[in-house]
C-alpha cells in the first residue's frame, strides 16, 4: 500500500508522496510543494530535511547502528584496512585481491607532490593552523592538474583524480604538520603501508628515522575507518553542495576541509583535550568537574560524552576504546592529562547519572586520547580527521555527480524590510 501525506492549505487538500528507504526510513517528498502551492518548508540547520537519496552510509542514532554500503562498522574496523574501506565507499563493493592490489599500487605511485608545493608551504607562517594550510594545499592541486577542473571528463580521468587525492592527502597533511613544527618535510616511502607511511612522514626527520610501531599503526587504521563517512554531516553536505555547481573534486574536498575545521564539527576531539587540560590546571579534581557537569545551572559541559546523533551509544567508541588502551599500555606514557581522562571514563561508565542519560564516552573522547599519546598537537587533530573522512567525501561527490543531481539552492523565508523608496543622501 502506497503511503502519502495530506496537507490542507487555503481550504484545499494537497497530497504529498512518501518515499521509503531500504532500511524503512520514511521521507515526505516536498519537491513540488513550491511549484504547486508556492510554499516552502522551514527547517533551520536542515535537521529534518533529506537533501538526497544515497546508498553510501546508513546511520541509526537511536539504535547505535553505522554501516558502510551495508557492512557493519564493527566488522569493517575489526577485519578490514582503511584502503579497503575507501574502495568500498567510493566504488560500492569490497574489492577482491586483484582490485585491492591495483588500488593500493596506484595510490603508492602518486604519493609524491610537485616540488612547487613546497614553495606554497614555505609561504605560510609557522603559527598557521594546519587545517588552513591543508585546505589551501588541496585547493592548489587544481593548478598542478588543470584537467581536474572539469568534473565531466571520462570516468578514467575522474578516477585518476580520485587516486591522486587519496595518495597525496597524507603527504600534504604531514607537511602541514611539519610547517607548524618548522621542521623539514619528509618524503613518502612507498614501501610502507598507507598508515605507516603517513606516521613516518609526520615524525621522522632527515637525521632521524621514526620507528613504526604496529600497535600505533593498527590504532590509526581503525580511527581512519571509523571516521571514513558519517552520512550527510556538515562537511559531507558541503562537499556535495559545492560539487553540485560542477566544482572540481579538489575544490570540493577543500570546502569539506573548511567545514570540518569548525569546532562544532571536526574539533570535538580537540575540545576533549582542552577540557582535560583545564581540569589538570585547576588541580585535577575529577569529582569536582563531575559535579559541575551534573549541575544544570553550571555552564561547564563534559566534552567527548554522548553524541548529537547517537541517542544510545556511539558504536565507534566501543571499537576504538580498546585501541586507545592498547596505545597507552604500549607506550607506557606518564601523562597527568591522560590519567584524568581514564578517571573520567571510569566514572562515566559506572555513574547512574551518565548511564541513564546515555552519556558514554564517544569516538572523539578516545581519538583525542590516542592523538595526545602519540604526541600530535591538538590543532592537528582535525587534520587527522580529514585524512579519515576523505573517502567519504569522495564517495559523496562521486555519487552526486553520477546521479546528475541539480545545483544545491536552499530557499529562505525573508524577514527584512518591505520595499522602500531610495532617498537622496541629503534627504536621509
Amino acid at each position: 500500500m502506497e503511503k502519502e501525506v495530506e496537507i490542507k492549505f487555503n481550504g484545499k487538500m494537497y497530497t504529498l508522496p512518501v518515499i521509503k528507504g531500504t532500511e524503512d526510513e520514511m521521507a515526505v517528498d516536498i519537491s513540488k510543494l513550491r511549484s504547486d502551492l508556492n510554499l516552502i518548508t522551514l527547517d533551520r540547520g536542515y535537521k529534518n530535511t533529506g537533501s538526497t537519496l544515497s546508498s553510501i552510509t546508513f546511520l541509526d542514532g537511536e539504535k547505535g547502528i553505522l554501516r558502510y554500503r551495508g557492512y557493519a562498522i564493527e566488522e569493517l574496523a575489526e577485519k578490514s584496512s582503511f584502503l579497503e574501506v575507501a574502495y568500498l565507499l567510493i566504488y560500492g563493493e569490497l574489492p577482491n585481491k586483484n582490485e585491492l592490489d591495483n588500488f593500493t599500487n596506484n595510490i603508492s605511485e602518486h604519493t609524491l607532490v610537485h616540488e612547487d608545493v613546497k614553495s606554497i608551504l614555505d609561504g605560510f607562517p609557522s603559527n598557521s593552523h594546519p587545517m588552513g594550510v591543508l585546505g589551501s594545499l588541496v585547493s592548489s592541486l587544481t593548478a598542478f592538474y588543470p584537467k581536474s577542473l572539469d568534473p565531466n571528463r571520462s570516468s578514467d580521468e575522474i578516477n585518476g583524480t580520485i587516486i591522486r587525492a587519496i595518495a597525496k592527502l597524507p603527504t600534504l597533511a604531514a607537511w602541514s604538520f611539519k610547517n607548524r613544527m618548522r621542521q623539514p618535510v619528509v618524503y613518502p616511502d612507498n614501501r610502507l603501508d598507507y598508515c605507516s607511511n603517513f606516521i613516518r612522514m609526520m615524525f621522522s626527520l632527515p637525521t632521524f628515522e621514526y620507528k613504526i610501531n604496529p600497535v600505533i599503526t593498527k590504532a590509526l587504521n581503525k580511527l581512519l575507518i571509523l571516521h571514513a563517512d558519517h552520512e550527510q554531516n556538515c562537511s559531507a553536505s558541503t562537499v556535495r553542495i559545492v560539487g553540485s555547481s560542477h566544482a572540481s573534486l579538489y575544490a570540493s574536498i577543500s570546502a569539506g576541509i573548511a567545514a570540518l575545521w569548525g569546532p562544532l564539527h571536526g574539533g570535538a576531539n580537540q575540545a576533549v583535550i582542552e577540557m582535560l587540560e583545564e581540569i589538570k590546571q585547576s588541580g585535577g579534581d575529577v569529582d569536582k568537574y563531575i559535579s559541575k557537569a551534573k549541575d544544570k545551572s553550571d555552564p561547564f559541559r563534559l566534552m567527548g560524552f554522548g553524541h548529537r546523533v547517537y541517542k544510545s551509544f556511539d558504536p565507534r567508541a566501543k571499537i576504538i576504546k580498546k585501541a586507545a588502551h592498547d596505545v597507552l599500555d604500549q607506550l607506557g606514557i606518564n601523562d597527568p592529562v591522560l590519567d584524568i581522562a581514564m578517571r573520567l571514563e571510569k566514572v562515566a561508565l559506572n555513574d547512574s547519572y551518565f548511564k541513564t542519560r546515555n552519556l558514554y564516552p564517544n569516538v572523539d573522547f578516545y581519538s583525542g586520547i590516542i592523538y595526545r599519546a602519540l604526541g600530535v598537537p591538538t590543532d592537528m587533530f582535525t587534520v587527522m580527521f580529514a585524512l579519515g573522512r576523505l573517502p567519504g567525501w569522495i564517495a559523496q561527490w562521486k555519487e552526486m555527480r553520477e546521479n546528475n543531481e541539480p545545483i544545491g539552492r536552499p530557499r529562505q523565508v525573508y524577514t527584512g524590510k518591505n520595499y522602500r523608496k531610495y532617498l537622496d543622501i541629503n534627504q536621509r
